[in-house]
């Protein structure tokens, strides 16, 4: 316990003076910092200029030859295209496209019967959307005509055409659009830091050896200590980091929570249930140590630093086909395809199969308590595995070690 308790000082105390990892923490500090602070400083600069707003309106121009049409669609145009001017003109088509040439109009909807118009714009982008928008509300328009002419009164076809039909949705299980985005930061959360910190586990293990430090440490201490002491260290310090940023980020949510509550997509973030919150630690701890166990004993089997990156691509694709399953599933495939369900007992794919199916849809608990099972069972088993793979590989120089003669050693050990 003492050689353990020393390796996990000396490795954690690496990860806390890395000058990159040092800088990528406070770099994600600002970076939450800037996120949370935009809309209070977006609101600061919209009042500054909301006397200018009314002129500053790009003008929209509509134009028909009935005049009690051009003033509805023109009352109708303003109510849905709030980024315009709306103005009503009686100028011919070649003035009207004159003025949008000029850039004095940003576009014009030219009236030719009640049901057909022409739709004038310098440069139609992608996403311009006018013309959807401008069905909808000219169909109102006519409608409106139709039944006035069918004798309704206008305020009686108003009403028709502005009742507002309520419903309320009630969700016995659990509803996937509202726990959507806290789960897909988890996945890339996950993601991201077994990547960076695998690399960095792998780096490490490889640098010490090809150092022939490893001859000395392997002497002095065992290898279960060893391995168990870098990978826990490297573990300790990913959730520094992931506290640091996190709690700064919680901490600039509520300084500008008056200027954020209205958005759905943070508030649902910055309000995980509890019960969310610990499977996401539990899964989010142990699908990281079974990787990093994975990424350290392969580390100690490579000759050259230069080697690393190919010689754990195997585990980095098989992490990546497992995001890929849970990402295809979030996002049309459904959470509880026979797929992902598989996936939720595989502990190489469980942490993000199993977390993403309990915070999107409802799981019996058997089912979770079986997953979490395996995957600490399949943690304790890879990690002594590996403490055995690291003891022969450190020893071993020159040419890669091939797959049969470590499984001769570990079966020796």
């Amino acid at each position: 316990m003492n050689q353990f308790g020393k390796i996990f000082k000396f490795e954690l105390k690496y990860y806390l003076k890395n000058k990159v990892f040092v800088g990528i923490t406070v770099f994600l500090v600002l970076l939450m910092a800037f996120i949370m602070f935009i809309p209070r400083i977006t609101e600061s600069v919209d009042t500054d200029t909301a006397d200018n707003s009314a002129e500053e309106l790009a003008v929209m121009l509509v134009k028909s030859n009935d005049t009690a049409q051009a003033d509805m669609v023109k009352e109708l145009f303003s109510a849905s295209f709030t980024d315009y001017n709306v103005q009503v003109t009686n100028e011919d088509t070649d003035s009207i496209k004159e003025k949008i040439i000029s850039g004095e109009a940003e576009c014009a909807f030219v009236m030719t019967n009640a049901t057909e118009y022409k739709y004038y714009v310098n440069n139609l982008g992608i996403y311009d959307m006018n013309i959807e928008i401008a069905n909808e509300v000219l169909k109102s328009v006519y409608q409106m005509n139709a039944m006035v002419g069918s004798g309704m009164t206008a305020e009686q076809a108003g009403e028709v055409m502005n009742i507002q039909i309520t419903g309320e949705a009630e969700a016995l299980g659990k509803d996937e659009a509202q726990n959507f985005f806290y789960t897909y930061i988890m996945i890339f959360a996950l993601y991201f830091v077994i990547l960076m910190y695998g690399q960095m586990v792998a780096t490490n293990v490889a640098s010490e050896k090809s150092s022939r430090a490893m001859e000395v440490l392997i002497t002095s201490a065992k290898p279960l200590n060893m391995m168990f002491g870098k990978v826990l260290a490297s573990c300790f310090a990913g959730l520094l980091q992931l506290v640091a940023v996190f709690g700064s980020a919680v901490l600039f949510y509520n300084i500008n929570k008056p200027y954020l509550e209205d958005n759905m997509i943070v508030d649902s973030i910055f309000n995980i249930p509890t019960e969310i919150l610990v499977y996401m630690l539990v899964f989010f701890l142990l699908g990281f140590l079974i990787y990093a166990f994975m990424y350290a004993a392969i580390a100690s089997t490579v000759s050259k630093l230069e080697d690393i990156n190919t010689s754990v691509q195997p585990v980095t694709i098989l992490f990546i086909i497992g995001f890929f399953v849970v990402i295809f599933s979030m996002t049309g495939a459904g959470i509880d395809n026979g797929l992902m369900k598989v996936c939720s007992y595989i502990p190489f794919t469980s942490p993000m199969a199993m977390f993403t199916r309990i915070a999107m849809s409802t799981v019996p608990w058997y089912e979770i308590a079986a997953s979490i099972a395996i995957l600490i069972g399949s943690v304790i088993g890879v990690g002594i595995i590996s403490a055995k793979i690291y003891r022969v590989g450190v020893l071993l120089y020159g040419t890669t070690p091939k797959i049969g003669t470590i499984l001769k050693s570990i079966w020796k050990a």
